[in-house]
Order: C-alpha cells, then structure tokens, then sequence
C-alpha cells in the first residue's frame, strides 16, 4: 500500500507539474502561432494557418513603426537602471552586513525596503507624475529611470543583504588583520564572491524593468515609449491590430528569455545562496 500511495503521489505531482507548465506555455504557444497569421485568421479563431511574416516585417521595417525605438528604449532604461540599483544595493548591503551600524538605522533601511515594496506600484504613480513634470522632467529617460532605481531598490537590498551573509567572516577579518581597508575589502573579497549573488538580483531587477507597464506609461512620452507600452498602442479605438500585437509580443519576450538561458546558472546559484545561509 505504501508502494502504490509513493506512486500516486508522484503521478500527482506530475500532472499538478505538468498542469502549471501548461498554464505558463500555452499562452505564450498561442500568441507565438498568432504573430504568424493574417488578421482574418486571427478573427475567425482558425487554428491552423499558412505562416506568414508579414506582421514582423511591418513591425520592424514600416515607416509607421516605432518599435525598434520602443525596444531601444527599454534596453536602454532597463540596462542602466540595474547597474545603478546594483552598486547601490551591493553597497548598502555591505553596510548593513559588515560595517555593523547602530541597530535602529538597520531597522529603519530594511523596515523601509520591506514596506515600499509590499506597496502596489500604482500607489506612487501620480505623485511621480505631478513631480517629474513640475521638474520638467515627464516624458525623459531620466523620470523612467529613477522610478525604476526606486521601485527595484528594496527587492534588490534584500537579495543582497542575504548573498553577503554568506561570505564568511573570518575571509573578512583576515583581510582587516592584514592591513586592509573596508574599501579594499569591499573590491578585492567581497565583489568577486557576491558576483552569483549580483547576477541574479540583476537579472530579476533587469526583467522587472523591461516588464514594467504602468510607470513607463505614466512617464514616457512617443519618444522616450518603451516596448511594453508600445504593445498596448496596437489595441486602437476601432481596431485591434492582433498580428502585429502578437508580434511585438513574441519580440519583447526575447531578451528575458536570453538572459535567463544564459545567465540561469548563475542567477539559480544566486538564488540558492541567498537563500540558505
């Protein structure tokens, strides 16, 4: 009896696994098959279709398409505001870990991560907005980009504040004994064996950015427009244009999925060692 109830309970984590794979792929299967169809054969729910590609081509080579702009647009935002939030991340980390500063200035760093991020990002969006554009900054990469520092800070302190746990403190206090200075310490020991660490909480702030659709849309004007926005562009008042939607969809799913294939080992180690200390 115990052999057979070992055996359904694999068989049934199986099939819950199996089931919520389905749930992931499918979606994505069905608009990659919809960027390959015509309009009409969008409408009419036909399954099976002759490929084309003229939605991608329209979406990358019209003259009334912008969305190679909107893709560089939210590399470009995405890539610097990841560096950004990683040395800020990394450092604070390192202060609240190393540097042991009083407790209450710890509590206040980490109570304030913790609560800003349990905040639902449309919270902060009209404040932003009334602010950048009494500063005369709406509609810049400067307004995107800060908002997205802000809004991927406290994840990314306590990732950071987890992966630094887990180098050992003699590694540290040897280097002291030996003459170093935290800043020598903070370069030469703690960013080489935090490099696992900062590639997945990178890669996560990266993707939560490229994803993000209501700051973007709040802030962004037709030139600072990024990738996500763009897409909901296609939805017009008398058509929805499905194909080239489908499109930019399956073109805007491309980075993310580069970057966790090629940095997947990476940001799994990070994962893990931030984790379990």
């Amino acid at each position: 009896m115990s052999g057979k109830s070992a055996r359904k309970g694999f068989l049934g984590g199986h099939l819950v696994a199996w089931g919520y794979a389905l749930i992931i792929v499918g979606p994505m299967f069905w608009i990659l098959s919809n960027s390959f169809k015509r309009q009409i054969d969008i409408l009419m729910g036909t399954g099976f279709a002759t490929p084309i590609l003229d939605n991608y081509r329209t979406l990358l080579f019209s003259r009334q398409s912008d969305f190679l702009m909107n893709l560089w647009n939210s590399a470009l935002v995405g890539v610097v505001s990841t560096v950004i939030v990683l040395v800020i991340a990394t450092l604070a980390a390192f202060t609240v870990v190393r540097l042991e500063p009083p407790k209450w200035a710890t509590f206040l760093l980490l109570g304030w991560a913790l609560v800003f991020h349990m905040l639902p990002t449309l919270t902060f969006v009209g404040s932003w907005y009334v602010m950048f554009s009494n500063l005369g900054l709406h509609g810049t990469y400067t307004a995107v980009i800060l908002t997205h520092i802000v809004h991927a800070l406290p994840q990314t302190v306590f990732l950071m504040v987890g992966f630094l746990l887990n180098i050992p403190n003699d590694l540290i206090q040897a280097a002291r004994m030996d003459g170093c200075s935290y800043g020598q310490v903070f370069r030469r020991i703690v960013l080489p064996l935090s490099f696992g660490g900062m590639a997945a909480a990178g890669a996560l702030a990266f993707i939560q950015s490229w994803s993000d659709f209501a700051i973007a849309l709040n802030l962004t004007d037709q030139d600072t427009m990024t990738a996500p926005v763009a897409i909901a562009t296609f939805a017009q008042e008398h058509q929805i244009r499905y194909g080239e939607m489908a499109s930019a969809s399956v073109l805007s799913m491309v980075p993310a999925l580069i970057l966790i294939l090629f940095g997947q080992r990476y940001v799994v180690r990070g994962l893990m060692a931030g984790a379990v200390k």
